[in-house]
């Protein structure tokens, strides 16, 4: 499975995109990412292992807890992956504009 594959797999399960964005406001460990989930801490920390594997985030020890954030280099793989569809996108549009364009100035 490629990154991107693996990344959007992780990220295709409703909880664990919400674990993600929860991430996405700073570091936190498993009780706290887990209030106000419909799910168990144990459910939050397979969803974080999952997220990890997939190199969406990283984690370090706290004291007897560990804290988990968004991996950077993960984050900016996965926008690498997306932008490659953008830039495809951004072409198809300029030759859309550029073909109305002509269109207009040299009408059938």
């Amino acid at each position: 499975m490629s990154y991107g594959s693996s990344a959007f797999a992780a990220l295709a399960d409703p909880t664990r995109r919400q674990v993600f964005e929860r991430l996405g406001v700073g570091p936190a460990a498993v009780g706290e990412i887990a209030s106000g989930l419909p799910v168990s801490r144990p459910a939050v920390s397979q969803h974080l292992k999952v997220l990890k594997e997939a190199g969406l985030v990283t984690d370090r020890p706290d004291g007897t807890r560990r804290v988990y954030q968004i991996d950077p280099k993960g984050l900016g793989a996965l926008r690498a992956w997306l932008d490659q569809f953008w830039a495809v996108a951004l072409d198809a549009y300029a030759q859309e504009v550029e073909r109305q364009v002509t269109e207009q100035k040299d009408p059938p």
